[in-house]
C-alpha cells in the first residue's frame, strides 16, 4: 500500500485527490493547508480521516510514501525540500519551481537522498501523448527530430470573465516571475523539451500585452508570447502561447528527417504526416482521402475510450500518477525524466527574462 499526503486543499488537489483514488493499493491517509477550513472540507469531501495544518505536523502522524504538492509555485521549493529531507518522495503540481536553480537544488537533493520526483505536467501522458510517444520510439519521424511547432493557448473568456479574472492585484499568479504564462507554458514547452536532443538551447522570445487586456486597462501581464527555441544539435522549434488566436489550440507538431506527426490535445488526434508525396494530381486527392482515414479512426478510438470509461478530462493526471507510484514501488525510472524538467525550467527562464526583462 502507497500512502500518499496531499499539501494544498486548493482546486487542482480536487483532481489529485480523484485520480489517487482511481490507483490500486494507494491510500490519502491525511492532507494539509494553512487554511484550517480548507483542509476539513476537503478530507470531509474525499472521505480522507485526517488533515492538518501543519506539513510537519501531518508529515510526522501520517508518514506518508509519496506527497503531492498542490501549493502556489512561490512555495513549491520549500516545501519539496521539506518532503524530502521526511523521507518522502514528492509529486509537485507544475510549474515545478520558481526557476532552473530551485529546480536543480531540489533535483540533487532527491537524488542525495535516493528518494524520487516528478512534476504535474499531466497532458505528456494522455492517451493521446502516449501514442505519439510510441510511435516516435518505433523511428516514425526516421531520425531525430528536425523541427517542432507548438502551440498552447489560454482563453481568458469574455470581457466581463476577463475583468473578475484579472482584478485581484495580489494575486499568486500575478507574483510569478513569468506571471500568468509561467502557469500555463510549461504544458507547452515541456513536449519541445522531450524530444530536443540536444541540452544546451538558445532561445529568441517576444512577448506582449494584447490589445483585448489593454482595452479593459490591463497593462501588466503580458499575455502573448513568440518563441524560437534552438538547441546544440541544430533542432529548432517555434512555441507559441496566446489567448486571443483562435482557433485556442493545444497542439503540437513534430517532424523528422522523413515523416511528421500532428497531435492535438483538444479533439485528442494524432495524425502521421508522410514525407513522401504523389507526382501529378494524385497529390491533390490520396493524401486528402489519407488524412480522412485518420481523423476517423482517431474518432472512433475516442469513442471506444469513453464506452470503456477510460477517457476522462483529467486522464493523464491518472496516468502519470499511477507511473510515479509504479516507479516508486518497482524502482524504475521517473515518468517524466529530470533532464525534461531541468531543461524546461530553463527554457521558461530564458523566455522570462527576455520578455520581463
Amino acid at each position: 500500500m502507497i500512502k500518499v499526503g496531499i499539501i494544498g486543499c486548493g482546486k487542482i488537489a480536487d483532481s489529485h485527490a480523484w485520480a489517487i483514488g482511481l490507483i490500486p493499493n494507494a491510500e490519502i491517509v491525511g492532507v494539509c493547508d494553512k487554511e484550517e477550513l480548507m483542509a476539513r472540507q476537503f478530507a470531509e469531501r474525499f472521505h480522507i480521516k485526517r488533515y492538518f495544518q501543519n506539513i510537519n505536523n501531518m508529515l510526522e502522524a501520517t508518514h506518508p510514501d509519496v506527497v503531492h504538492i498542490t501549493t502556489p509555485p512561490q512555495s513549491h521549493y520549500e516545501i519539496g525540500k521539506c518532503c524530502l529531507t521526511a523521507g518522502c518522495h514528492a509529486f509537485i503540481e507544475k510549474p515545478f519551481t520558481l526557476n532552473s536553480s530551485e529546480a536543480e537544488e531540489l533535483i540533487r537533493f532527491a537524488e542525495v537522498k535516493n528518494l524520487k520526483m516528478t512534476v504535474g505536467n499531466d497532458e505528456q501522458f494522455s492517451h493521446v501523448a502516449i501514442r505519439m510517444r510510441k510511435l516516435i520510439d518505433q523511428g516514425y519521424l526516421g531520425g531525430s527530430p528536425v523541427h517542432m511547432d507548438g502551440y498552447y493557448c489560454y482563453d481568458l473568456g469574455d470581457e466581463r470573465y476577463a475583468r473578475a479574472f484579472l482584478s485581484n492585484k495580489t494575486h499568486w499568479v500575478r507574483k510569478l516571475p513569468g506571471q500568468l504564462m509561467q502557469n500555463i507554458i510549461s504544458h507547452g514547452v515541456v513536449k519541445i523539451a522531450e524530444y530536443l536532443p540536444g541540452d544546451n538551447v538558445k532561445v529568441i522570445a517576444h512577448g506582449f500585452t494584447s490589445g483585448f487586456l489593454k482595452n479593459i486597462g490591463e497593462n501588466e501581464l503580458i499575455d502573448e508570447l513568440r518563441a524560437i527555441i534552438i538547441d546544440d544539435q541544430k533542432t529548432t522549434a517555434y512555441f507559441t502561447f496566446s489567448t486571443q488566436m483562435r482557433p485556442s489550440l493545444r497542439e503540437f507538431r513534430i517532424y523528422g528527417p522523413k515523416n511528421g506527426l500532428i497531435m492535438n490535445q483538444d479533439n485528442h488526434s494524432l495524425i502521421k504526416i508522410p514525407g513522401t508525396s504523389y507526382k501529378s494530381y494524385l497529390e491533390k486527392s490520396i493524401p486528402l482521402n489519407y488524412y480522412a482515414k485518420q481523423y476517423r479512426k482517431n474518432m472512433f478510438a475516442n469513442a471506444k475510450l469513453f464506452i470503456k470509461r477510460d477517457f476522462y478530462m483529467k486522464e493523464g493526471l491518472k496516468n502519470l500518477t499511477g507511473l510515479f507510484y509504479k516507479s516508486i514501488s518497482e524502482d524504475l525510472a521517473v515518468p517524466i525524466s529530470y533532464r525534461e524538467i531541468l531543461l524546461t525550467t530553463k527554457i521558461m527562464d530564458e523566455i522570462f527574462a527576455q520578455v520581463y526583462g
